[in-house]
């Protein structure tokens, strides 16, 4: 049997912490400078900086460093490392990192334009939505590299399992989940927006 066709976290990556800690700093403050340009504020205009927002529809939400949506990009990690591991098996550990890093930058940079963001206030229960501020963005990017490395460290069986199990938390406390957000962006379904909305 072959490395590569070992399960993830068998295969054991090689961690070249110089080169990833630097993809991760420069990539943030790529994706700090873009958002930037494009408008977004860089913390909560509220006036407070808070570690983590319970409250989903509180203008706190997508303001703060982590949220309920911060378990969604979690599990973006946990897909992008899968994706690239059998897309590239090869490829050294901080490729694919950099490779995960430009699609989650790519959807923050899209999801916050203003035809995403008028799309969630028209189709999801998002109507106080207005677009993620830059601290929110890119910890919801650091979040999708803390799911990255989980997954290059755990056995498949498990992140399997933690991302079972933070869909179904996510979908008990706040009606929305991952594969709500996307069904919900995609397709908008009335009944679910009238469950999510509490109808």
């Amino acid at each position: 049997m072959t490395a590569s066709s070992l399960p993830p976290a068998a295969s054991k990556p090689h961690w070249q912490w110089d080169k990833i800690l630097l993809i991760i700093a420069i990539t943030a403050a790529i994706q700090a400078v873009i958002l930037y340009m494009m408008g977004r504020v860089p913390v909560c205009e509220c006036g407070t900086i808070r570690f983590f927002v319970n409250e989903v529809n509180s203008n706190e939400n997508s303001q703060q460093f982590f949220d309920w949506y911060t378990l969604s990009h979690i599990i973006h990690g946990f897909i992008f490392y899968g994706l690239f591991w059998l897309i590239a098996p090869k490829a050294p550990l901080h490729v694919r990192l950099l490779l995960a890093l430009g699609l989650e930058i790519g959807w923050e940079l899209v999801e916050n334009s203003n035809f995403i963001i008028e799309r969630y206030r028209a189709n999801t229960s998002s109507v106080d939505y207005f677009g993620d501020s830059i601290l929110n963005s890119v910890f919801d990017t650091l979040s999708m590299v803390l799911g990255f490395f989980l997954a290059a460290r755990l056995p498949i069986w498990v992140i399997i399992v933690t991302a079972v199990f933070f869909e179904i938390l996510a979908l008990i406390v706040i009606r929305d989940n991952l594969i709500l957000n996307v069904i919900m962006l995609l397709h908008p379904v009335d009944f679910i927006r009238q469950w999510q909305s509490g109808s």
